[in-house]
């Protein structure tokens, strides 16, 4: 196998879909990064609704 090819995997239909790696796969599960994203993303969606107001 290819090292390009190490996060990609076969489905059921031939198709093939990216399997995320070790990086991501504990950014997406540490609560600590979860609760920085919600909080720039909230910060973001405020300053786009206060200048539409």
């Amino acid at each position: 196998m290819k090292p390009e090819e190490l996060n990609f995997a076969k489905s059921a239909q031939n198709q093939t879909v990216m399997i995320p790696g070790r990086f991501a796969r504990s950014m997406r599960t540490n609560l600590i990064w979860q609760f920085v994203r919600f909080t720039i993303i909230n910060i973001k969606m405020l300053i786009v609704v206060s200048k539409s107001h």
